[in-house]
């Protein structure tokens, strides 16, 4: 009886070393994207959160004055709402004291409307 005894190239000694480090790069790849990705979304819900408790702040300025806020900065230092500038924008237009004012919070770095 013949025992065939196979003999590994260069080729295929190389890329079975090589094999593990690209394995080690593609996952780390993949949990970069994904925190990422989670890090994005996270900033986006602040964002929303953000927009939401200033409606309800200005609303409430409603309720109590019979008129809307006129500045973000009222809606700041009455209603205790924490606006983080390194990281949002803040577009408050007030255009009549009866109507809700335009409020859209913005990602600083994003190019979301």
């Amino acid at each position: 009886m013949k025992t065939r005894v196979f003999k590994k190239g260069i080729a295929n000694t190389v890329f079975s070393g090589i094999r593990p480090v690209i394995f080690t790069f593609l996952v780390i790849a993949i949990l970069f994207v994904g925190f990422k990705n989670a890090a994005d979304a996270s900033r986006a819900r602040g964002a929303r959160a953000l927009e939401e408790a200033i409606v309800r702040a200005a609303v409430t300025g409603y309720a109590v004055n019979g008129y809307f806020p006129e500045s973000i900065d009222y809606i700041v230092k009455n209603f205790g709402i924490y606006i983080d500038n390194s990281s949002f924008i803040v577009h408050y237009d007030v255009f009549a004291s009866n109507l809700l004012p335009d409020i859209r919070v913005i990602q600083r770095g994003r190019a979301n409307v």
